[in-house]
């Protein structure tokens, strides 16, 4: 098991089960969170757990496109969060 690629192979998939199962357990609180703000917060974790599984993929395809893509969801997800909690904070997205 010395071999570097062998090691790579090891540590991409122990990565993307460590983010599948924060992905999980990012769905199980938007689920049962008791407040708006815990689901908000699920919401934002969700989609920095996809962030993750896209660079994975990326690194184990060896695709430079999906580190782009990357950069798309990431602006989609803050903007998306930052409209939610103003929505529900004060019952309008713009003003």
């Amino acid at each position: 098991m010395s071999n570097p690629a062998e090691i790579m192979e090891l540590a991409i998939v122990i990565s993307f089960v460590v983010l599948a199962l924060g992905q999980i357990l990012s769905m199980v609180r938007l689920v049962m969170g008791p407040t708006p703000g815990d689901r908000i917060l699920a919401l934002d974790t969700m989609v920095i757990n996809a962030l993750g599984l896209v660079v994975m993929v990326g690194i184990y395809q060896g695709v430079q496109v999906y580190f782009e893509v990357t950069l798309l969801i990431a602006m989609l997800g803050f903007v998306s969060t930052v409209a939610l909690a103003r929505f529900i904070l004060r019952g309008d997205i713009i003003e």
